[in-house]
């Protein structure tokens, strides 16, 4: 992952650090590959939601070849012994705050499912390519980056096309957000309100308080909304939060084997108590 740019546009703010939706730009994309056996950040080292390496490229600031170069090189330098490091490599800037696992599925499947290809580039809705949000073949990736080295006497300040142009390519078409990064602080405003829309700022809310906690769960928030509606509405407003925090304690209760059956297990226990709760009333009524 790449997180060491100047963000000359941002006014040299830190980019990475940037909060969108409470959560620091370099957090949301790391959530995306949570998935990873390895993960290097070249940048500044700085606390994060999931553990990483860190490495800088040489010189620091020297663009996205120079520190794509010193993140392959911390991937096999983090390799076990007798191993060379992965055999596919996720790339990704810093800056995508809408990237998303199901999209990196989508790179890595399209890479696994054309095996004469070489790297799977994201396409923007523009139909240009973004080698940075792409999967790699290790190889032909190392190959590549060294014959730029040798070529140009360095790879500081060299363009991302002079690899991708020399490599065999497939491309998946980005969702409607999934290519969209942040280079100016209009970038950065477009984002925050995007997350805040009324379709999607449930969604953005539990991931982050998910990532904060480092909760890894999946469940079903549409039980757990209308257990806090019958909690609300047969017993009394109050009852709503602290019923679903009892409901959680119980699944954790239950150990991490339960996962969202045993979620949805004390959900269901709970809205039918709330249920006969409220029938009491209607019945003293």
């Amino acid at each position: 992952m790449l997180a060491g740019g100047a963000a000359q546009r941002l006014g040299g703010a830190d980019k990475p650090g940037v909060r969108v939706g409470g959560r620091a730009l370099l957090d949301r994309v790391l959530a995306a590959c949570r998935g990873a056996d390895r993960t290097v950040v070249v940048g500044d080292s700085r606390p994060t939601v999931h553990p990483v390496r860190w490495t800088r490229e040489d010189p620091p600031g020297g663009g996205p070849l120079a520190a794509l170069d010193a993140g392959v090189r911390e991937i096999r330098a983090g390799a076990g012994a007798g191993q060379t490091g992965a055999d596919v490599l996720l790339v990704l800037s810093a800056d995508l705050p809408f990237l998303d696992e199901d999209t990196v599925h989508r790179l890595l499947g399209a890479l696994a499912d054309a095996p004469d290809a070489e790297a799977a580039l994201l396409t923007d809705a523009g139909g240009r390519d973004q080698p940075l949000v792409a999967a790699y073949r290790a190889t032909p990736l190392r190959r590549e980056l060294a014959r730029i080295a040798e070529e140009r006497g360095t790879l500081a300040g060299g363009p991302l096309r002079q690899l991708t142009g020399a490599l065999r390519l497939t491309r998946v078409a980005a969702g409607p957000l999934a290519s969209f990064d942040c280079d100016t602080w209009e970038d950065i405003a477009t984002a925050r309100a995007r997350i805040r829309e009324h379709g999607t700022v449930l969604d953005e809310w539990i991931t982050a308080v998910k990532d904060e906690l480092g909760i890894e769960l999946d469940v079903d928030t549409g039980v757990l909304l209308d257990l806090a509606r019958d909690a609300a509405h047969g017993v009394a407003r109050p009852a709503a939060p602290l019923t679903t925090f009892l409901v959680g304690y119980a699944a954790a209760r239950a150990g991490s084997e339960g996962g969202p059956e045993a979620v949805a297990e004390a959900a269901r226990k709970a809205a039918a108590l709330a249920h006969r709760w409220a029938a009491e009333q209607d019945e003293a009524g």
